[in-house]
């Protein structure tokens, strides 16, 4: 009889929201250089910065805040305590971080695919070690769970609404850009994050 696989220790989960909250920090870095939107909470943080100057850190930070208690209901304290540590690392990293990273000149297709490909590999880090970035998924779980509502339509419903929005504040091309960064990202959660494929 096989013995159950180890539990990442604190040190392991540090190294894992440290790195998936890096990676996202550079793929928003990226994102606002070249104009681009993006989906759940962090899109709209970056829409409300484009509409008002605001910085994403601060925005991102305060958008995140009233889901906390409902990922405690669905997840635990745990969960809350790493997915809050995530969202303040990303946060701060968002604002420290253009001090010392700057970009030239990025065709828009590559910049797109290398932005979907950061954040999925920092949301990934962030899901192996029972983290997240807060926001709509929490709220999409819930849902499910009261109602039997898939969550995935929840946060399709919530992107489609945002991209919609963002064409009133970007043009269509740049939002077209942003719609294949939002497609890499998401694939590439969907293809690598299993539950059967990854233990620990």
């Amino acid at each position: 009889m096989s013995l159950p696989p180890p539990r990442h220790s604190l040190t392991d989960d540090a190294q894992g929201i440290a790195f998936g909250s890096f990676m996202a920090a550079v793929s928003v870095v990226l994102l606002t250089h070249l104009g681009f939107v993006t989906g759940q909470t962090a899109g709209l943080a970056i829409l409300i910065g484009y509409g008002t100057g605001w910085a994403f850190g601060p925005v991102f930070f305060v958008i995140n805040l009233p889901f906390y208690w409902l990922g405690w209901k669905r997840f635990g304290p745990t969960f809350v305590a790493k997915s809050f540590l995530a969202v303040a690392l990303l946060s701060a990293l968002t604002m420290i971080l253009p001090d010392y990273l700057h970009f030239g000149r990025i065709h828009p297709a590559v910049g797109a695919v290398l932005a979907g490909c950061l954040t999925g590999a920092g949301m990934l880090a962030l899901f192996r070690h029972g983290s997240s970035l807060g926001g709509i998924g929490i709220v999409g779980l819930y849902i499910q769970d009261a109602t039997g509502f898939r969550a995935g339509w929840v946060q399709l419903g919530f992107d489609a609404v945002l991209f919609g929005v963002a064409l009133t504040l970007r043009d269509p091309v740049t939002v077209g850009w942003s719609f294949l960064g939002a497609l890499i990202l998401n694939l590439t959660i969907a293809v690598n994050h299993r539950k059967d494929r990854y233990i620990a």
